[in-house]
């Protein structure tokens, strides 16, 4: 199993020698990065990584396909494309990204469409994994429900998997003492867990992670859901604790 970690620009320094060197440091056996600017609707600013272990890359937190708005919609499509190009073309074992959401005037009905057109156009060089999220009322993947819709729709695609993030979950309203069974029995299939404690309780709809035992959701409860999904992980946690965390999950999993 592969447990690591997130780590940003600021915790690797911002170059990839400092990344590998992050990486060594807190023991990781697999990292996630970004390729730009999280919040920026730019193409991909790095071109190499400098990295000797298997690796993830995560879109743009701006991403939405599923929106109705045209100035939303045709950039995530955009980007979207790009970040997977260039994740494959430096070797990432995949592309995370989230569910998206519509509004209350255009429905869940629209966001599946869109989410179809977008695979539809879009060349998959490596899988696309679509991310559980915490909150909203429209949202295409906080509830197991909207994400059996969205599977419907997309899980045919080749190149497509998921992503379970335990804090999202938990803030979503899923209890995560079963979400590993319910996920796999809609998608068949867990390809990456974000392993994340939570600052805030279940059901808030609030996306704020906490290292894994300072949070509201019990450490054992996360380490057995990373047992059961048993594919690789990677902790988003506050840096400080990141070492630590990995050498929790390590402890208890290897």
């Amino acid at each position: 199993m592969q447990i690591g970690a997130h780590i940003g620009k600021q915790a690797a320094g911002g170059g990839a020698t400092d990344l590998a060197l992050a990486a060594k440091e807190r023991d990781a056996d697999v990292v996630q990065v970004f390729l730009g600017d999280p919040q920026s609707w730019k193409a991909p600013t790095v071109t190499e990584l400098g990295l000797d272990i298997p690796f993830f890359v995560h879109a743009p937190y701006v991403v939405n396909v599923a929106s109705a708005n045209n100035k939303i919609r045709i950039p995530s499509r955009k980007i979207l494309d790009q970040h997977a190009a260039a994740a494959a073309g430096l070797g990432a074992q995949g592309l995370i990204v989230h569910g998206g959401h519509t509004t209350a005037g255009d429905g869940d009905t629209l966001g599946l469409e869109n989410w179809v057109k977008t695979f539809e156009r879009m060349e998959r060089p490596l899988p696309v994994l679509i991310e559980n999220t915490a909150g909203g009322d429209h949202a295409m993947a906080r509830r197991l429900e909207a994400i059996a819709r969205l599977w419907d729709a997309v899980g045919s695609f080749d190149n497509v998997g998921f992503c379970l993030d335990t804090c999202h979950a938990w803030a979503g309203g899923e209890e995560l003492a079963t979400v590993v069974e319910r996920v796999l029995a809609i998608t068949g299939r867990i390809d990456l867990v974000h392993c994340n404690n939570s600052r805030d309780g279940f059901d808030s709809g609030a996306d704020r992670h906490a290292n894994l035992t300072e949070g509201t959701i019990d450490a054992d409860v996360l380490v057995e859901v990373v047992r059961k999904a048993g594919c690789p992980v990677v902790v988003e946690t506050p840096v400080d604790g990141q070492a630590d965390d990995i050498a929790l999950l390590k402890r208890a999993l290897l």
